[in-house]
């Protein structure tokens, strides 16, 4: 296929979608890839012809309107689109991020607020949110493996969380495995999903988001810093200043490719439960 030549068609979102799900992408993943390509297709014009400078064209435009993170997430699904389409040639380069971004730095969520959450949460009579809450925090999941945690699993205190196509070992720490245990016996939950709806299925990420933003503004917490994903790099700061083992912190996030049995085989496992131990990010009850 020549540069000169190529037009994106409908067919070819369709059969990128069906690539996608055969290789076992999450959901969400999907969705987004798909946002993200059409964003670009619209921005071309319907049956346009798609070139380098078309691309380059619209990276600039994404810069004027998107944060630096926003693009380079942007730029990774249109990538992903082009490769699947056989034109690696076009790909584009993603932004370099600074790491000492002022941005980020003020959004930041600490210790203290984290808890002033979790406090809040329960006095308002939201105590899933603050389960939910703590058990993001002291473990660094990400929301969306919430739904792996279940009532049978949480006695060995170790679960198996599958993401990208990964099987990763969670640590629980043992307050947390207190915690867990007062909640579930409180809610009867004798089996399955802890974090459910009423009707037990698993809870929606975007009605968590938008639970945290509220308990944010009842707590005095800005709602810059209070979203999912920043209980995840609570969770990592405090781990690496406790610890400052970059590597052991890799493997909890999921960050490398280690299988799930070398663990097993290996000590790497007690000395991972000590150090997430040392995260201390929880309050006990009384």
């Amino acid at each position: 296929m020549e540069q000169e030549n190529v037009i994106i068609t409908g067919k070819d979102l369709e059969h990128f979608e069906m690539f996608l799900k055969n290789r076992e992408n999450a959901e969400a993943t999907i969705g987004k890839y798909m946002r993200d390509i059409r964003t670009f297709l619209r921005f071309a014009g319907e049956k346009a012809v798609i070139t380098k400078e078309k691309l380059l064209a619209y990276k600039d435009w994404l810069i004027l309107r998107y944060t630096v993170n926003s693009v380079n997430s942007m730029l990774v699904a249109l990538n992903q689109f082009l490769s699947y389409l056989e034109l690696g040639r076009l790909k584009l380069k993603r932004l370099k991020v600074q790491r000492t971004d002022i941005r980020y730095i003020n959004r930041e969520l600490n210790k203290e607020e984290f808890q002033k959450l979790v406090r809040t949460a329960r006095k308002a009579g939201k105590e899933q949110l603050a389960m939910m809450m703590e058990t993001m925090c002291a473990t660094g999941i990400r929301v969306s493996e919430l739904k792996f945690f279940r009532r049978e699993n949480i006695k060995k205190g170790v679960i198996r969380v599958w993401n990208k196509g990964k099987c990763r070992i969670v640590i629980l720490p043992k307050l947390l495995r207190q915690k867990l245990y007062l909640y579930m016996k409180k809610r009867g939950i004798r089996r399955g999903i802890i974090f459910c709806t009423r009707t037990g299925k698993e809870k929606n990420r975007s009605n968590i988001w938008k639970e945290m933003k509220q308990i944010a503004k009842k707590a005095g917490v800005s709602p810059d810093k209070v979203f999912p994903h920043n209980l995840r790099h609570l969770f990592a700061r405090t781990f690496y200043r406790e610890t400052k083992n970059l590597l052991n912190l890799a493997d909890l996030l999921g960050h490398s490719n280690l299988e799930v049995t070398r663990l097993y085989a290996s000590q790497g496992l007690s000395e991972w439960k000590r150090n997430v131990e040392r995260v201390n990010l929880l309050e006990k009850t009384t």
